[in-house]
């Protein structure tokens, strides 16, 4: 394998650069204003892209997507990663579920659904996490799902739904079977319209003072038909699995991008300001930021790759993963934590994007399991390699 970007791949990922920094970065003020002129901003986007040849670029071909094979859009997903919007602007929000949808739903769901959610028509939505439910033992899941005759009955409440507000549907996490069924077998996913009596939004969650469209959502008594079921009955941390393996890899990958963003800034910063006689990067301290920056940006950045050269090549690369999960939003934090030091009061204002994306950061070492969960997991296996007589020789895994 190589760490380098693939020529293949090189003027697909220009494009989308340059998309980014010369359409989607400069509309940010508007799209984060929301109300009509962000719905309207953001659909004149989309119509570029589109019109660009760019949109839904990691959606199979068969979707209706541009089939980009998964490597090649690991690099692309990079890029795309430098604002907070790409995804939406470049029709990419949906991979992850328009997948799921493909693989594991009835043809009826697939027909409903999958075409208009590539083509950017309609959103879904995933619930998972609940309030009263440690989100780091998903075995304890509370909600629900009972079969009267031919229907599912869901009760219960979950948060954190992003997006729900404007979905078609969600796909919801619940209990299925009964008591003393082992807890990675007791859960399903079903899907459900989010008009569907009993479906109440309680909330819009406001995270560290953003507004990001995470609700809370409750289930109250919702009926669905039995063929709502997606997958196998019992399957549902299994499809979860499947699900998340690769979008965490996407997530990393994004992340880099916000950071070789606030990267960009931190060097410009340093050569354009001036204080106690000389500019910044003539300071032995702000030097350092640029080179743990740089040290912690290139190591995520390799772990990231080669654990998606390992998905790619048919391995669940749960070690891999968990490492790139706990080390990609370390490094993220902190290489936008230097740029906002190097600006000083600037960096905390909303005239930089760098306040925005500190806080989202932040966001990145919880969702999709906490550092915790994740270090725990990976230092497990590792140790069980050595406990059955073998050892971890890095240059062959």
């Amino acid at each position: 394998m190589t760490f380098e970007v693939p020529e293949r791949v090189r003027p697909v990922r220009d494009a989308v650069y340059a998309f980014m920094t010369e359409r989607v970065e400069p509309a940010e003020p508007v799209l984060v204003g929301g109300g009509a002129a962000a719905v309207d901003k953001l659909r004149e986007l989309r119509g570029e892209a589109k019109d660009a040849g760019l949109w839904a670029l990691g959606h199979p071909a068969e979707l209706g997507g541009g089939g980009l094979p998964f490597l090649d859009y690991v690099f692309v997903n990079e890029v795309q990663g430098r604002s907070e919007w790409g995804q939406l602007a470049l029709g990419t929000f949906t991979l992850q579920d328009s997948l799921m949808l493909h693989e594991y739903a009835d043809a009826r769901w697939r027909e409903r659904y999958l075409a208009p959610m590539v083509a950017g028509e309609v959103s879904p939505s995933f619930a998972m996490t609940e309030p009263d439910v440690a989100g780091s033992d998903p075995t304890g899941l509370r909600t629900t799902a009972e079969l009267d005759g031919d229907e599912w009955v869901i009760r219960g409440r979950k948060w954190f739904t992003t997006g729900a507000a404007a979905a078609a549907y969600t796909t919801v996490m619940c209990r299925t079977e009964p008591e003393g069924t082992p807890p990675h077998r007791a859960f399903s996913m079903i899907i459900v319209p989010t008009d569907t009596p009993g479906y109440r939004i309680v909330r819009d969650l406001p995270v560290l003072g953003l507004a990001g469209g995470h609700y809370e959502v409750a289930y109250e008594d919702v009926r669905v038909p039995a063929s709502n079921l997606l997958g196998p009955r019992g399957e549902g941390f299994r499809i979860a699995q499947r699900r998340l393996g690769p979008g965490r890899i996407f997530h990393c990958m994004r992340w880099l991008g916000q950071a070789q963003r606030a990267f960009d800034l931190l060097c410009e910063r340093l050569n354009s300001r001036s204080a106690f006689g000389g500019p910044l990067a003539d300071k032995q301290l702000m030097q350092r930021h640029v080179f743990e920056s740089y040290a912690e940006i290139q190591s995520a950045r390799l772990l990231t790759l080669q654990a998606a050269h390992r998905i790619d090549a048919g391995d669940e690369a749960r070690v891999e993963i968990s490492v790139i999960k706990v080390v990609g939003a370390r490094m993220l934090h902190n290489v936008i934590d230097r740029a906002i030091q190097a600006y000083g009061a600037a960096g905390l204002t909303d005239d930089l994007p760098l306040s925005r994306m500190y806080r989202h950061a932040r966001e990145a070492r919880l969702y999709d399991g906490p550092d915790e969960v994740h270090t725990q997991s990976a230092a497990r296996r590792v140790l069980r390699e050595y406990r059955n007589g073998g050892n971890w020789e890095f240059g062959l895994r």
